[in-house]
């Protein structure tokens, strides 16, 4: 048990063998993993550039027109 703070050598030794065991079990975890094709990258990325810029556009447009309704309000030049 752990006296003001500080572990016992025994503790310690089980901190390593628990982030080791984590580490390989990571390891085995990321090997299950299916990753996605070129082509499917490929198509998700374009979806997301595409996606992104008609954004910027619908802001942008929404920002021109109330800039232009607050000049014509207030009547600012």
């Amino acid at each position: 048990m752990a006296v003001d703070g500080k572990k016992s050598g025994k503790d310690q030794v089980n901190d390593k063998k628990g982030f080791f065991k984590f580490l390989k079990e990571v390891k085995a975890e990321t090997k299950r993993i299916t990753w996605p094709s070129k082509k499917e990258v490929k198509k998700a990325a374009i979806a997301v550039a595409t996606f992104c810029i008609m954004y910027i556009v619908f802001i942008g447009g929404i920002d021109m027109i109330f800039q232009n309704l607050f000049k014509t309000v207030f009547g600012i030049k």
